[in-house]
C-alpha cells in the first residue's frame, strides 16, 4: 500500500479572494494599517521594529467587496549570499507577497521621509506587472499632508497620505485599492472563499519555542511560509494556511512557541501568546511538537494540558528524531509516558521535521482523530455501557445516574441525569468507560452533570 501524500498548498491563482499585500521597510506602520482595513486588532502592534516576521493572510471588505489583506515582515536589502540571517528569511517573505499579490500597497513614514530602504522596496515594485499603491503613514492631520509629495519620487504614482493609528485617509486608499482589483474573481454567494467554506479540519502547531514548529509547518504546506531560524521565538503571530489533502482541505495554523507567563517580558511576545492560545482554542486538533533532543519539559506538560482543557485532540510529534541514539530514544520515550500521561492513547509519532522523516504518518492519525472527535454515539448504546459500568461499580452514597446521552461531538459530550451530585473520581471512572467501550481513546470526553428535579 503506497504512502500517503503530504498536502498540497492550496496555489495563489486558486484562491478564491483577490490579494492585497501590504509592503514596505520595518516600522512604518504595516501591522497598524492592517488592522485598521481589518477593523480589529489581528496583527501583533509594538513599537520596535521587527514584530511582524511572517506573512499573515485574513479575510478583509470593503464597501460589499471583499478581498485578502496580506501582513509582511519589513524588506531590508540582502547582500550577496546572505540568505540564512533572519532579516534575510523576512525580506524573502515579503519579496514573495510582492510577487504574488494582485494589489500592493507599499507603507512609507511620512516622518522620517525617503530612506534607502523604501527607495529599494520601491526599485523592486517598480518593476511589478501589477498596481502598486503607496500610503503615506503618520498624516495625522491636513498641516502635514504637505509631506507625502516627496514620495513621488519613488516612482510609483501619486502617493495616498494615510494614518493607520487614526483611521485618516484610510477609507480614500481602500476605494483605490478596489478599483485596481481585478474585475473577474469569483466569490462564494454569501461573501466567504470556497476554501473558507470547504475546510474539512483546523489544526494548530503548538509548542515550546525553537521546537521546530514553523519548519513542520513550512513542510506540510509544501513552501516556506513561516520564517524558519534557529533563534527561539521566530514566529510572533498565528500563521495559518489552507491545504489541500486526501482528507479534503486541511487548515494548518503555525503559533508562536509558548513559554510561562512569568518569563514574558515584552508585550509583542505577550500578545503572542494570546494569540497561540486562541488559535488552540479555534482549532479541532493540536500538533504538540517537542523538542526530542530536549525531552519533554514541564513547560510541554503545561501546554498539554491547556489544550486538553480546552477539549481539542492532541498528537504529539517527537521532533529532531534522527538526532538521537537508541539510549536517548528509549529515555524520550519514557518520559512521555511518564509526563504526558493524562493524555490517554494520545498518539506519539517520531518525525524528522527537516526532512520529512515520518511524516508519512501523520495523515492516517489525523483522519482517525477526526473520525472520533466528531463520533456520534447512540443513546442506547449510551445507556448500555452506562448500566454496565454502574451495575460493576456503584457511585458511593446512593448517587446514580438515571440516564445519559451525548449532547454534542467535537469533542465528544455527554450529558449524565443523577439524582445527586456525582464525585470527581466516580466521573472519572465513567469517562473511562466510555472512552474504552466506544474506543474514544485519543480525544477529550466532557461530562456534564444535571441533578433531575425532584430527586
Amino acid at each position: 500500500m503506497a504512502s500517503p501524500r503530504l498536502p498540497d498548498a492550496v496555489p495563489p491563482g486558486s484562491r478564491s479572494l483577490p490579494t492585497v499585500a501590504v509592503v514596505g521597510r520595518p516600522n512604518v506602520g504595516k501591522s497598524t494599517l492592517m488592522n485598521r482595513i481589518l477593523g480589529r486588532r489581528e496583527a501583533v502592534v509594538a513599537e520596535q521594529p521587527g514584530v511582524t516576521r511572517d506573512r499573515k493572510e485574513m479575510p478583509a471588505s470593503w464597501q460589499g467587496r471583499e478581498f485578502t489583506v496580506v501582513d509582511t515582515g519589513g524588506w531590508l536589502p540582502r547582500s550577496a549570499g546572505d540568505d540564512s540571517s533572519m532579516e534575510a528569511k523576512v525580506s524573502a517573505q515579503s519579496e514573495k507577497s510582492m510577487t504574488e499579490a494582485d494589489v500592493v500597497v507599499m507603507v512609507a513614514d511620512s516622518q522620517t521621509g525617503i530612506t534607502g530602504d523604501d527607495e529599494g522596496v520601491a526599485g523592486r515594485l517598480r518593476g511589478r506587472a501589477g498596481p502598486v499603491l503607496v500610503a503615506v503613514n503618520k498624516v495625522d492631520d491636513e498641516k502635514h499632508e504637505s509631506l507625502i509629495w516627496e514620495f513621488i519620487r519613488l516612482g510609483l504614482g501619486d502617493p495616498f497620505p494615510v494614518s493607520a493609528l487614526h483611521g485618516r485617509g484610510v477609507g480614500d486608499l481602500l476605494d483605490a485599492v478596489l478599483a485596481s482589483l481585478p474585475q473577474d474573481s469569483p466569490r462564494a454567494p454569501d461573501g466567504r472563499g470556497a476554501d473558507e467554506e470547504s475546510v474539512t479540519v483546523s489544526v494548530a502547531v503548538v509548542g515550546r519555542p525553537n521546537a521546530g514548529k514553523s519548519t513542520l509547518f513550512n513542510r506540510l504546506i509544501g513552501e516556506n511560509r513561516s520564517v524558519v531560524h534557529d533563534q527561539p521565538g521566530t514566529t510572533r503571530d498565528a500563521i495559518d494556511t489552507v491545504v489541500r489533502t486526501e482528507l479534503g482541505l486541511v487548515r494548518f495554523v503555525d503559533t508562536a512557541g509558548m513559554r510561562r507567563r512569568a518569563r514574558i517580558d515584552q508585550a509583542a511576545e505577550y500578545y503572542s501568546l494570546l494569540r497561540a492560545l486562541a488559535a488552540v482554542d479555534r482549532s479541532d486538533i493540536a500538533l504538540l511538537v517537542v523538542d526530542a533532543t530536549v525531552g519533554v519539559t514541564h513547560q510541554d506538560q503545561r501546554l498539554a494540558e491547556r489544550i486538553d482543557a480546552a477539549g481539542c485532540p492532541i498528537v504529539v510529534l517527537l521532533n529532531k528524531w534522527d538526532l538521537l541514539d537508541a539510549e536517548a530514544k528509549a529515555a524520550v520515550s519514557a518520559d512521555v509516558g511518564r509526563r504526558l500521561h493524562f493524555l490517554g492513547d494520545a498518539a506519539v509519532l517520531r518525525i524528522s521535521a527537516l526532512s520529512g522523516k515520518g511524516l508519512s504518518r501523520l495523515l492516517p492519525e489525523l483522519r482517525g482523530v477526526i473520525a472520533e472527535y466528531r463520533r456520534r454515539i447512540p443513546t442506547q448504546a449510551v445507556n448500555r455501557v452506562l448500566r454496565d459500568a454502574q451495575a460493576a461499580h456503584p457511585a458511593p452514597d446512593g448517587a446514580r445516574v438515571l440516564y445519559a446521552t451525548q449532547g454534542a461531538a467535537d469533542p465528544p459530550t455527554f450529558t449524565l441525569f443523577a439524582n445527586r451530585t456525582l464525585p470527581r473520581t466516580y466521573l472519572r471512572y465513567l469517562e473511562r468507560r466510555f472512552r474504552e467501550a466506544f474506543d474514544l481513546g485519543s480525544v477529550p470526553i466532557k461530562l456534564r452533570v444535571r441533578r433531575r428535579s425532584g430527586e
